[in-house]
């Protein structure tokens, strides 16, 4: 079987798994109180990131809030050289990686120049490849002024493309027409199929980026009922924002869903994680999984989806029809 592939809007045809580095990007202060996604090495990140390249990923999602530019930092070390890599990063949030304090989100023209030449420098690139509106409900008026910056950057070659981090069908209808604007990153899993989206994605030509394509790790399988998790893992917080994890354990509404379709994922031997992967593969061709991942064994299953392909329309239907009835 052919691994599937996605074409950017470049030309340049690649591999459909991509890797994000929310995780491996490590401790960030958001306010008084550190966060962190699962225990992290900077070395050990670096090498997996090596290994995913060599494996054949070639899109590689980032950004200056991951660590507070620390992700950046290890990523640029890791693709030293890799010039057919494809890396995503974003404005709106940055930080410092020496304190690992993020700063307030600032999406102003000043704010977005100095966060790209920043991310320029610790990507060791002369361009970024795509730039995302990394604020998800960012006024949509507002908006215009931003892509009007990225608009110039790109102008200067500083940049190759655009798009939003943002999972509101309105804002991405707003902008997504504007020449430049290639590409949105949005939550898309079997659990949030985000279906209105996705649709105007597609009608603009858009690649979408899935964000938390397994859930914040929840599709892995290796959370149970009532599992207390660390307070300085996001997951942990009790944040608005958060659905698949609900005060400090995992959602038991969604443990119930995975449950219900755990066998149909893991049908032609895969693992849950690539039968995840593999929903997506199927549910829709525009879609590129950014998964991220702790340790190189997370990399070689999630990149492991690829060989395994899209998951066959039968079990699609199955599992939709196991998921309603829920």
């Amino acid at each position: 079987m052919a691994q599937p592939t996605i074409t950017l809007w470049n030309g340049r045809t690649l591999p459909r798994i991509g890797i994000g580095t929310w995780a491996a990007g490590g401790a960030v202060y958001w306010g008084g109180s550190p966060t962190i996604y699962g225990e992290v090495d900077d070395a050990r990140s670096e090498a997996a990131l090596r290994m995913a390249h060599e494996m054949g990923c070639r899109v590689f999602d980032t950004a200056p809030a991951y660590g507070a530019g620390n992700a950046e930092l290890i990523l640029g070390r890791a693709l030293r050289g890799k010039h057919d890599a494809v890396i995503v990063t974003k404005v709106g949030y940055f930080g410092d990686p020496v304190t690992r304090r993020s700063a307030p989100e600032d999406a102003s023209p000043a704010a977005i120049r100095t966060t790209v030449e920043g991310s320029l420098r610790r990507l060791e690139r002369d361009q970024l490849d795509i730039v995302l509106l990394h604020i998800n409900e960012h006024p949509v008026e507002a908006a215009s002024e931003v892509f009007d910056t990225l608009a110039a950057l790109r102008s200067e070659g500083k940049i190759g493309g655009f798009g939003w981090s943002t999972d509101h069908p309105e804002r991405l209808a707003r902008h997504a027409g504007r020449a430049g604007f290639v590409a949105v990153e949005n939550d898309y899993n079997v659990f949030t199929p985000a279906r209105e989206l996705m649709a105007i994605a597609e009608r603009e030509g858009l690649v979408s980026l899935s964000r938390l394509p397994l859930a914040m790790g929840l599709l892995t399988g290796k959370y149970r009922p009532g599992q207390a998790i660390r307070s300085d893992d996001v997951r942990g917080s009790d944040e608005d924002w958060l659905t698949f994890f609900r005060h400090g354990v995992p959602n038991p509404d969604y443990l119930a869903q995975l449950d219900a379709i755990r066998d149909l994922l893991q049908t032609g031997g895969r693992t849950l994680a690539q039968g995840a992967l593999g929903w997506i593969l199927a549910a829709a061709p525009i879609a590129l999984p950014v998964p991220g991942f702790t340790t190189p064994e997370q990399v070689t299953d999630n990149l492991g989806a690829l060989d395994k392909g899209p998951l066959p329309a039968a079990v699609m239907a199955e599992i939709e029809a196991v998921i309603a009835t829920r």
